[in-house]
């Protein structure tokens, strides 16, 4: 084994990225990487709540097996947690909701599926809130548990920040990535709307629920969507000189606290004196109106999407979501497909801003993770990006005054996720060489 690897603390730690070729190469066993990771969910899972379901007994065998057959793929022996609305055909899948407590689907999401055939260890079922909505679950912020983890991929972002697993997959209709992972001091990428296959996850809102990633480097992110969607290029990336960054301040900046703020400024002085070109973007006047048009269509898409919930369980369901179902059953059609034809014309309108730049540098949350348990956070710096169907990537960045991490958020066009990664590859090393 290789001596920088010997241990199951070293290996909690290592990236995905460092640990995929000692694996490949037989110097590193995917059931020593599996006790590892076991070992450190015993040491802190009671503490953090980050996992719905997870059998140690069933991970150490599928290890074992992985160890007995030649390598299966980019993924071989990396344990990956799952967000519990995606349907795992050997673990119970229960989307947060009493509702399904023990509910065994018969098939593999086909996220899950592909990880499975490229290597990976499915290591258990992540907390969600419930429904991948907003009513949260046990889940902490392992940076300080007095604290939200953010949602709704709660359990998928405290798994990779406390280094449980080397990343995980979560979902993203409002914020449910990007903010978790700011919130916890981790990775977190949205990708291109669709990258990702949804069948077999829970659906939420057919517009705009995407599969994402959560990790502790940009590279450990790329592997994971590469070796899922088959993209390799997104592991190789072209050569970062002088990208072209707007400050985006949003029609919401109002909304970022102080060290959102100078999270953001501290990045652009950063990339700047890296070599980026970093001016200011002119946002349309139509954007000012992207907030509105995700509540519209996310609440009467959702309002669709649990009808069966709604009607035949609606005493098991949490008084937010039932609130918000209402909400979405009183928006009438014509009123839905306004706000459609308004994300419409903004993601015409954003592809033109991306002519002047590579990449937008914005906020991934309003600030810190908010204290208490009761919320997971205001998505207010995500949804617009969510129904732009644009590839978001968040890192940290600054620490806030109780300490807690703040991450930016660097935003692509639409399907040039590679570029996106790449940029946010360079933007991560710039921020680590000052760290």
């Amino acid at each position: 084994m290789n001596d920088q690897v010997n241990s199951a603390w070293a290996i909690n730690r290592a990236s995905a990225l460092d640990l995929a070729p000692l694996l490949q190469r037989r110097e590193l066993s995917a059931e020593a990487v599996a006790r590892a990771c076991l070992e450190r969910v015993e040491q802190r899972e009671q503490a953090i709540g980050a996992w719905s379901f997870l059998d140690a007994g069933k991970l150490l065998s599928q290890a074992r097996a992985l160890d007995a057959q030649p390598v299966r793929g980019p993924l071989h022996g990396l344990p990956v947690g799952i967000k519990d609305i995606m349907a795992t055909a050997d673990m119970p899948t229960e989307y947060g909701s009493p509702i399904y407590r023990n509910h065994r689907p018969a098939w593999d999401a086909a996220c899950v599926a592909a990880i499975r055939a490229a290597g990976g260890l499915i290591m258990g079922k992540t907390v969600t809130t419930e429904f991948a909505a907003m009513h949260p679950g046990k889940t902490v912020n392992p940076c300080n548990p007095a604290h939200t983890p953010g949602g709704s991929s709660s359990g998928s972002a405290a798994a990779v920040a406390d280094f449980m697993a080397p990343f995980s997959l979560g979902t993203q209709t409002g914020g449910s990535v990007i903010r978790p992972a700011s919130f916890c001091g981790i990775v977190g990428y949205k990708p291109s709307f669709g990258m990702i296959n949804r069948h077999g996850v829970k659906p939420l809102s057919e517009s705009l629920d995407t599969v994402g990633v959560l990790a502790r480097s940009v590279g450990d992110a790329a592997l994971l969507c590469a070796a899922i969607t088959g993209r390799a290029g997104l592991t190789d990336p072209f050569p970062v000189q002088a990208p072209r960054i707007g400050i985006w301040r949003t029609y919401e900046w109002s909304k970022a606290s102080s060290e959102s703020i100078a999270a953001v400024e501290r990045a652009a002085s950063v990339f700047a004196a890296a070599g980026a070109q970093v001016r200011e973007a002119s946002m349309p006047e139509l954007l000012a109106g992207l907030d509105e048009a995700h509540h519209t269509i996310e609440y009467h898409e959702m309002a669709g999407s649990l009808a069966f919930e709604r009607q035949q369980h609606g005493d098991r369901l949490s008084a937010n979501l039932s609130e918000r179902l209402e909400k979405g059953r009183n928006i009438v059609p014509a009123l839905y497909d306004q706000a459609l034809a308004v994300a419409d014309a903004c993601r015409r309108l954003i592809a033109g801003v991306f002519v002047d730049f590579d990449v937008l540098l914005t906020p991934s949350a309003t600030g810190e993770a908010p204290q208490g348990l009761g919320s997971t956070g205001n998505a207010v710096f995500n949804r617009g990006w969510t129904l732009l169907r644009v590839p978001c990537v968040t890192f940290p960045a600054w620490h806030g005054p109780k300490g807690l991490p703040v991450g930016v958020q660097l935003v692509g066009a639409f399907r040039e996720d590679r570029k996106a990664l790449s940029i946010a590859r360079w933007a991560e090393r710039a921020l680590a060489a000052l760290a």
